[in-house]
């Protein structure tokens, strides 16, 4: 006897059979959209446009993720990782100025290769369980991280982990502004930064070439025309 479908249900969601072929292939599409528009325009995009780009309806994407914050939290779960996964890394270096400078050059380069993720890293999100927890490791880490570099002299005394998220909101600025024009404009920016940070007689990162008058100019163009829907 064939069973049928319960009436209130989608037939890819009946008990029982797991999420069927085309609703599995309906999720990655959906997630390669998100990521793929989140990277490009940051997190403004809206729902309806990332159910376009998969080429799926506004249902099925509501279907696989009820809000947005679950859709942020499928697509950033690895960035994260990553995160998270940096500060380790710079805990590890026996040499804490340098875990600590390096540190900041990778997550402001995470945030460089993504608008969308650097957006994610000066927001918060209640609903993304899981995202919020990597986070919290991640500034835990951190603080942990400044009292070493703290601790070997390198690191000035009044900084904060409040600095962090200025520079964050800071790099995230800049990446959003310069865009193609001018994308390693966010590298001086950090740099200039770390420098500020540095107690008198720390080493001192290298100071990237300013960029060129004509990219910058080019960035101030892009600024000046009105985003399309």
């Amino acid at each position: 006897m064939t069973s049928q479908a319960a009436p209130d249900q989608p037939p890819e969601e009946q008990p029982g059979t797991g999420l069927r072929a085309d609703a599995e292939r309906n999720r990655d599409r959906i997630l390669a959209a998100a990521r793929h528009l989140f990277a490009a325009e940051g997190l403004g995009v809206s729902m309806a446009a990332v159910a376009r780009e998969a080429g799926v309806g506004k249902a099925t994407l509501s279907r696989r993720f009820a809000t947005r914050d679950d859709l942020i939290n499928a697509v950033f779960a690895d960035r994260m990782d990553g995160y998270a996964t940096a500060v380790a890394q710079a805990l590890a270096d026996p040499d804490s100025w340098h875990g600590f400078t390096g540190y900041i050059h990778a997550v402001c380069a995470m945030q460089a290769a993504d608008r969308g993720f650097a957006d994610v890293l000066t927001m918060t999100f209640p609903a993304a369980k899981a995202l919020e927890a990597r986070r919290t490791e991640a500034y835990n880490g951190f603080l942990a991280l400044i009292d070493r570099a703290k601790e070997s002299g390198h690191l000035r005394a009044d900084f904060t982990s409040q600095d962090l998220v200025i520079l964050l909101m800071a790099n995230a600025g800049v990446v959003g502004a310069t865009g193609d024009a001018a994308p390693d404009t966010w590298q001086r920016l950090v740099a200039h930064m770390l420098r500020s940070y540095a107690a008198p007689g720390a080493p001192l990162p290298p100071l990237p070439d300013a960029p060129r008058p004509t990219a910058l100019y080019r960035a101030m163009v892009r600024l000046d025309r009105p985003r399309t829907s």
